[in-house]
């Protein structure tokens, strides 16, 4: 069953991630986490997103943004590092609120909270007809790498505020995939670096047929997204992109994630 529900949720998940540019470590942590301690279900996910990312730059690396890959993306993982630093220094705030839903305790810290309250501003940009067809100056972009790149390091959740960003950049939906996916594996090559260590200690109760099974379906995912992908339009990808910041969003002001 374990092997079944990993399986199925990388799949499902990697085909999602494909137009959106961000869910895959949101849906598949939680999955490890049924069946493995924390600290391994991290180290798991973070490998499965690594390579699934490795394996996207082979279906669409082509079409990746220079310019905006600089401008962006070099901010991004700048902020990453000071927002990961932030983090060791911010663990002890006390929560916002805490509340009690089918005798599990939630809480929402000040981080959650904030954003939240960013992610639900930006999905307003892709589910209002007055602002779904607005494009950001380009002059932004390094504020919105410095700012994705930022609340990435302090939640891990990178991935939500860097699609907000580069879905109003102008781009093309393949250019708009290609150049997150990039972007993505810098943010992951700063992670696995930290994780290096934990990934270390894990190594002998780490399920490595598992590991390659939820591997294996994050390509397949993928590569069946690829194929979907030729049907759908970049105004189709915005509208995902928005409407699952905004699932996001809430899920975030009810310390879901």
């Amino acid at each position: 069953m374990d092997y079944f529900i990993i399986i199925l949720v990388s799949l499902f998940a990697s085909a999602l991630t494909l137009f959106s540019g961000f869910g895959l470590g949101t849906l598949l942590l939680p999955a490890f986490a049924i069946f493995f301690p924390i600290e391994i279900a991290i180290a798991l996910t973070a490998i499965v997103h690594f390579l699934n990312n490795i394996f996207k730059l082979t279906l669409f690396g082509k079409r990746i943004d220079k310019e905006i890959l600089i401008r962006f993306g070099i901010p991004s993982v700048l902020a990453a590092f000071i927002g990961s630093w932030c983090l060791t220094h911010l663990t002890d705030l006390s929560p916002l609120y805490t509340y009690t839903l089918f005798e599990k305790s939630f809480s929402v810290t000040p981080i959650k909270f904030t954003m939240a309250l960013v992610m639900a501003f930006f999905a307003l940009f892709e589910l209002i007809p007055a602002l779904a067809n607005a494009n950001f100056n380009k002059k932004y972009l390094p504020l919105g790498g410095l700012l994705s790149g930022f609340f990435g390091g302090l939640s891990g959740h990178q991935g939500a505020l860097r699609s907000a960003f580069l879905v109003k950049a102008g781009l093309s939906k393949e250019s708009f995939i290609a150049t997150g996916v990039l972007i993505a594996c810098f943010i992951d090559i700063t992670r696995l670096a930290v994780y290096y260590k934990q990934i270390n200690i894990a190594s002998g109760n780490i399920n490595y047929l598992l590991l390659s099974l939820a591997t294996l379906s994050a390509f397949l995912g993928a590569y069946l997204g690829s194929k979907l992908l030729k049907k759908t339009t970049i105004e189709s990808v915005k509208l995902l992109v928005g409407i699952l910041l905004l699932i996001y969003s809430v899920a975030f002001g009810m310390g879901l994630f």
